[in-house]
């Protein structure tokens, strides 16, 4: 059996077709997957709108970048600009949190086309009368467009072009009032739309720059020994914000399960006084609404969070959808879970571990839609108690279409809540979750440690259209993760680490205080778990221990707030760095970013070898600025204060790990 395949030709009888819209607009950017979801912001950042647009022939074509909140109905509109090769590019600042929208329309300016031909049949010496009378009716037909004014104007001018002497009338159609008024009223009989209306996602500024700092409320009693309360952990918060942090995560606040409770360092058996882990939610004291009865009570907590507020910090709450087996959803929602043969619920298992204190929620149920309306109601009543920051445990392990509405419809109501992703998963799956509405998203930096992999990870992130929806949150460690490079208890390692993701990122975090403290052994050899992990047990901290790094965060934390430069992180170039006979260098890593005004450069150098010092030559991308390759220059080290003149393009640096591994440079062209 043979086949004809054929394209089906519009129907004229279709009112939205019509064949004489000859422009053609095409891949757009930022367009994520068709248009199904959104591209990202924060607020007052400008979108750069990208387009393929052209049309048949040679005649001009000129296109509008149109622009509104959703919630307005009024379009804004911003002439786009011819690049490249028929590419074009327009641009717009969204206001405040919420759903912006944006689309194209385009069109071919056929008195510009008349304009550019009049102008080459003048200088060429031919008669224009015709031309002129020809350009008159498309003068004398604007003017049916315009208001009173500008009409009465452009009829004057059509009879200028028509009636007065040859020099006058070729003047006239030439001249400057004329182009503007009819730039101002074109003709779109013929417009061509995009056939979809985009759509931007504007969070607030601290889904775009923040700083975290995670911290065990229950380790920060003032007696030994004690289980530590929410009044208590009031007294870290000046540290914390002298620190430099922005926002204090706080692992789970819930009660916590009796039921298979786990012990020390992850013992299978718990002894009468181990707390148990802060993930394994619920108890006869309630669920994911309650908090922890030795933590205090929710005034207690609402207290603390306009206390940090007072401080400038956000809190950030965990969100860890999962369940104790004494949680009240077990008894009272039985069908929310999966019941085994034996008559138990089915446990967290990733063989041969096996997580007897934590059951997973079902998302196959068929109550699937009140399981749905019952765990958003756990955020907004968390939302209700000031908190606008979710670090929200394993969201991999739900189901995408879930995350998907939960968080536009919270976000509906409260444009300016921020969720962070904690799914150290598959690359798909982590850009799924970031589509679908997770503000940040944790990311492979943890196990990026060479100069080529970060390098290689930086450009992803940065370069593709990635960076149109996934916002990274870079951290060196978790309660859960302490990499075997740190595990070798280098203060230098600390350091490094700290700055790669405090510079590399805009957003990035740390557990504290283990990181600081540059807390390093693991619970045994080739494991990424910390010994004695807080995780298990209640914490005695000494925050002045001898070696910590607080003065360094605190630096560091400082110059991220004083320089716009690193409040971004896609503006990101590495710069060349050479060992000699023309070999780039394997541990000095440098990168430069500037703010989106181009005004503030940092470029930031990092000896990757917590052992050794290491020189190079640094070769500063003037031309990037158009600058001549012998240009003098200074550059400032934001860490140690001093100052050194650069007089061209290639420049010595030397770091010593013993001293300090990194150079953070804020960089003055001129003189």
């Amino acid at each position: 059996m043979s086949h004809t395949f054929y394209q089906r030709k519009p129907s004229v009888s279709n009112r939205k077709f019509d064949g004489r819209r000859r422009v053609v607009i095409e891949r757009i950017s930022p367009e994520i997957d068709d248009g199904r979801y959104p591209a990202k912001r924060v607020a007052g950042e400008t979108v750069i709108v990208g387009a393929d647009i052209f049309s048949d022939g040679a005649d001009i074509v000129r296109a509008d970048l149109c622009y509104r909140a959703k919630s307005s109905k009024a379009w804004k509109r911003v002439p786009m600009k011819p690049v490249v090769n028929d590419r074009w590019e327009g641009t717009f600042a969204v206001g405040d949190p919420g759903i912006w929208e944006f689309t194209i329309e385009a069109w071919v300016d056929h008195f510009q086309t008349w304009r550019r031909g009049l102008i080459k049949k003048i200088e060429a010496g031919q008669d224009v009368a015709l031309e002129l009378q020809m350009g008159a009716a498309m003068i004398d037909d604007t003017a049916g467009r315009a208001p009173k004014k500008d009409a009465v104007r452009l009829v004057e001018l059509a009879s200028v072009v028509t009636t007065a002497e040859r020099k006058i009338a070729e003047s006239a159609a030439q001249c400057d009032e004329l182009h503007n008024l009819m730039q101002r009223y074109p003709d779109k009989a013929f417009a061509a739309q995009y056939g979809r209306i985009l759509e931007i996602k504007v969070d607030q500024k601290k889904a775009g720059f923040s700083s975290w700092y995670e911290l065990f409320p229950r380790s920060w009693a003032e007696e030994p020994g004690k289980h530590g309360s929410f009044k208590e952990c009031l007294r870290m918060l000046p540290l914390i914000s002298r620190m430099g942090f922005d926002v204090v995560y706080l692992p789970p606040i819930h009660p916590i399960g009796s039921t298979k409770r786990k012990g020390k360092n992850n013992a299978l058996v718990a002894q009468p006084d181990d707390p148990g882990s802060c993930w394994a939610i619920g108890s006869s004291d309630g669920g994911h609404k309650a908090v922890h009865p030795e933590l205090g009570t929710l005034k207690d907590f609402e207290a603390f969070v306009r206390e940090a507020d007072d401080h400038g910090i956000s809190v950030a709450m965990d969100i860890a959808f999962q369940c104790s087996p004494d949680h009240p959803y077990v008894k009272q929602h039985p069908q929310w879970f999966k019941w085994r043969p034996d008559g138990t619920v089915q446990f967290a298992e990733n063989p041969p571990k096996k997580y007897e204190d934590i059951l997973p929620i079902d998302f196959e149920t068929e109550d699937w839609e009140n399981l749905w309306i019952e765990l958003k109601s756990v955020m907004l009543f968390w939302i209700e108690k000031g908190v606008r920051i979710f670090r929200v445990d394993n969201p991999h392990t739900k189901a995408f279409l879930f995350w998907d509405w939960a968080i536009s419809e919270i976000q509906k109501e409260y444009p300016d809540t921020v969720f962070l992703a904690e799914a150290f998963t598959r690359p798909k799956v982590m850009a799924r979750l970031a589509k679908g509405g997770f503000s940040q998203s944790y990311t492979y930096f943890t196990w990026r440690n060479t100069k080529k992999d970060l390098q290689e990870y930086l450009t992803e992130l940065t370069t593709t259209e990635v960076k149109e929806y996934m916002r990274p949150n870079f951290w060196p460690n978790t309660p859960d993760i302490l990499h075997e490079e740190l595990q070798a208890g280098h203060r230098s390692t600390f350091i490094t680490r700290m700055v790669l993701a405090a510079t590399l990122s805009s957003n990035y975090g740390m557990y504290g205080p283990a990181y600081e403290l540059c807390e390093h052994v693991p619970v045994r050899k080739g494991k990424e778990e910390y010994l004695d992990s807080e995780k298990y047990e209640i914490k005695r901290w000494d925050m002045d221990r001898p070696g910590n790094i607080r003065a360094e965060i605190t630096a560091v934390n400082r110059i991220r707030k004083d320089n716009p430069a690193l409040q971004q992180t896609n503006d990101i170039e590495f710069v060349r760095v050479d060992a000699g006979e023309g070999f780039e260098h394997d541990m000095l890593m440098a990168y430069l970013k500037r703010s989106p005004d181009g005004g503030n450069i940092i470029l930031t150098v990092v000896n990757l070898d917590p052992q050794n010092t290491h020189t190079g030559w640094l070769r500063f991308p003037l031309e990037r600025f158009e600058l001549p390759h012998t240009h003098r220059f200074r550059v400032e080290d934001l860490l140690s204060g001093r100052t050194y003149e650069w007089d061209s393009e290639w420049n010595y640096v030397e770091l010593n790990p013993e001293q300090v591994p990194v150079h953070i440079f804020k960089v003055h062209l001129y003189l």
